[in-house]
């Protein structure tokens, strides 16, 4: 049995408190894109903005000395890729996956960040009772990395096909109205921190809101899209069931750099393997909340052990002697 906690939203987000962007549509009560400061919301404030419209901007999510150690540690890598010419990602497009093996800034500033994480968990966090005999148990399974990228769109790069995250959980959800919305329904919810502005014509993330409420099938409509502008260090938090791609870089001379990552239930299968890309000497070097964030946790009751142990233990060379694991 999933949280199904029902957000409120007309208490939630107080009007006065949310600073929200004009998108221009055709007829009432549309789902908009709303902007919040990182220094001034909170996690429900959030979470509650994301429930009604799919997505939320946060300004001033990250600090410069983040975004320049972040350049730093992850540039090599994006210098490195090729490229290749295929339907989600044009030539012009350069990737380099696996951030968190790679930049322990990412980890420790994005992955652990205390707003975001309290989105994620908000949305991801899952609780069930099971019996065993005449014992009644109460299991949580937590949020865990599902994949991690940082992505540089330059000038000629092509416009991604609008697409949905969560399909690679096979997710087939019906269609709902706003106040219908319940936490549980979506699997995923992903942020995309900008490491330099991004604009319509420099390749944005176009977004169409509310189409978390739509049925899976439905496919997506370009007209309803609209563009997650940013500045350097605003970051775009959406659920995985929205409608959304990069868009075309039109300039002759601008880079558009955006580190994504997803976070997932932690029941489910990672989209990239976090256990092949982050290298075991690497993981050893983070606090252990990083650690289980990676996917070195059991979720509760009993998935993911090892030898009927905590992974962690067989991961840091302890003994892993067999146990009941509630």
């Amino acid at each position: 049995m999933s949280n199904t906690s029902v957000i409120t939203l007309d208490s939630t987000v107080p009007a006065a408190e949310s600073s929200s962007v004009t998108i221009k549509t055709e007829g009432e009560n549309k789902p908009a894109l709303s902007e919040y400061n990182a220094s001034s919301t909170s996690s429900s404030e959030l979470v509650a903005a994301i429930c009604r419209d799919g997505g939320v901007i946060v300004r001033n999510f990250a600090s410069n000395s983040t975004l320049g150690a972040l350049e730093q540690e992850l540039r090599p890598h994006l210098e490195a890729d090729e490229g290749y010419e295929g339907e989600f990602f044009s030539k012009e497009t350069r990737k380099a996956q696996g951030l968190a093996g790679r930049s322990p800034t990412f980890c420790k500033d994005i992955l652990a960040n205390d707003l975001w994480r309290g989105v994620y968990e908000t949305f991801l966090t899952t609780t069930t009772k099971s019996w065993t005999g005449d014992t009644l148990h109460e299991c949580v399974s937590r949020p865990q990395l599902s994949s991690c990228a940082v992505i540089a769109i330059r000038p000629g790069g092509k416009a991604q096909p609008l697409h949905r995250d969560d399909m690679v959980h096979h997710v087939d959800n019906p269609a709902i109205t706003a106040d219908q919305y319940q936490i549980g329904r979506d699997t995923s919810v992903g942020l995309f921190l900008a490491g330099t502005k991004t604009t319509r014509k420099n390749g944005a993330t176009r977004f169409q809101p509310g189409s978390h409420l739509q049925a899976t099938i439905n496919p997506p409509n370009e007209q309803d899209s609209v563009y997650a502008e940013l500045e350097a260090g605003d970051a775009f938090m959406m659920l995985a069931s929205c409608y959304h791609g990069g868009s075309a870089n039109k300039t002759a001379d601008e880079e558009r750099v955006v580190y994504i990552h997803f976070m997932i239930k932690g029941y489910l299968r990672q989209e990239e393997n976090q256990y092949l890309a982050v290298p075991r000497e690497q993981l050893l070097q983070y606090p252990e909340f990083v650690q289980r964030k990676i996917g070195y946790e059991i979720s509760e009751p009993y998935l993911g052990w090892v030898n009927l142990a905590d992974p962690l233990k067989f991961v840091k060379g302890e003994e892993t002697q067999m146990s009941d694991l509630y």
